[in-house]
């Protein structure tokens, strides 16, 4: 039994058995992956996969049980890995981030930029996406710390910690009719207006939902977008009003609309840093995590992964 088999039988999975496709991420050939993978079965006496001739099609109840240990496996090797490299190139290294576009637009780029004055050799990758997208790179391993407000605690195999609390707000251009109103805005005098806001599955758009649907009332949702940027754009062409993350709001910067806060109308939204659980972080990535969520030192973020605190 080696690495090269278990790496086979990973991305066959993660390849939807495609062995073409696994043999370019491997870098060998299809016949080679197909061996290391014959190889491997023999050897534990079981089919880890289901066949339809030379094709790869599932994975029997054999490969079923076999899968999360070959994971256990290949990730305790990376983690040997991460810890030969800490000590011999303590500064130095990779760090990817996956995170929502509202945490890369807004959340993140202040923390970059300080984290790359104190480390100039990590190299810094981010990647953007939905809330179960950042979620799949962290248990893929292509992403080492996941930034999201939404999915992530519903993932057993991530550790999920809490980072920041933010509530909406509702934008609009000078001279709209909400502005007139006295006091705080209601569900029901905002549903009376077009509303663009986020798509379903991010940036909070659940407690928006859940807000309208709690109140009796049906919004007419015009538009929906992944980013807050995008929607500001179309509540300045006029089509309708918007709701949007309060930290997406900039006065100085958004010149052409006005804000309103709307913490009392929507469910207060909490952003959670994860990491997949069992996995052996490098120093810089404990240093990144504490500039980003200053509760989470590096001991806070150790008993959170060996299972001593909880979560939520």
């Amino acid at each position: 039994m080696n690495f090269q088999q278990l790496r086979a039988v990973r991305e066959a999975i993660r390849c939807g058995f495609n062995l073409t496709e696994v043999a370019g991420v491997l870098h060998t050939s299809q016949p080679g992956v197909s061996r290391q993978i014959r190889e491997l079965e023999d050897e534990l006496g079981i089919d880890i996969f289901v066949r339809a001739g030379k094709r790869l099609t599932g994975l029997t109840p054999p490969g079923e049980a076999v899968l999360p240990i070959v994971e256990r496996l290949l990730l305790e090797a990376d983690n040997l890995k991460r810890v030969g490299d800490d000590f011999n190139a303590q500064d130095t290294g990779r760090l990817s981030i996956a995170a929502t576009h509202s945490q890369a637009r807004y959340a993140l780029p202040t923390v970059v930029r300080d984290f790359r004055k104190i480390y100039p050799q990590v190299t810094l990758m981010l990647h953007q996406g939905s809330p179960k997208q950042v979620a799949e790179m962290l248990l893929s391993g292509e992403a080492d710390i996941g930034v999201a407000t939404e999915a992530l605690a519903h993932y057993p195999s991530l550790v999920a910690l809490p980072c920041y609390r933010w509530t909406h707000s509702v934008v609009v251009p000078p001279g709209h009719a909400l502005l007139d109103i006295e006091g705080p805005i209601t569900l029901e005098q905002l549903a009376r207006h077009p509303i663009i806001t986020y798509e379903t599955g991010y940036t909070g758009r659940a407690h928006i939902d859940d807000a309208f649907t709690k109140a009796g009332l049906k919004p007419d949702i015009v538009l929906s977008a992944m980013d807050a940027d995008v929607i500001k754009t179309y509540v300045e062409l006029g089509m309708g009003v918007g709701i949007v993350a309060s930290i997406a709001f900039d006065a100085e910067r958004d010149r052409t609309l006005r804000a309103l806060d709307a913490r009392h109308l929507f469910e207060i939204n909490l952003t959670r840093l994860a990491i997949r659980r069992g996995t052996w972080l490098r120093g810089y990535v404990y240093a990144f995590i504490e500039a980003f969520a200053p509760t989470l030192s590096r001991s806070v973020v150790e008993r959170a992964l060996a299972g001593e605190i909880d979560e939520s």
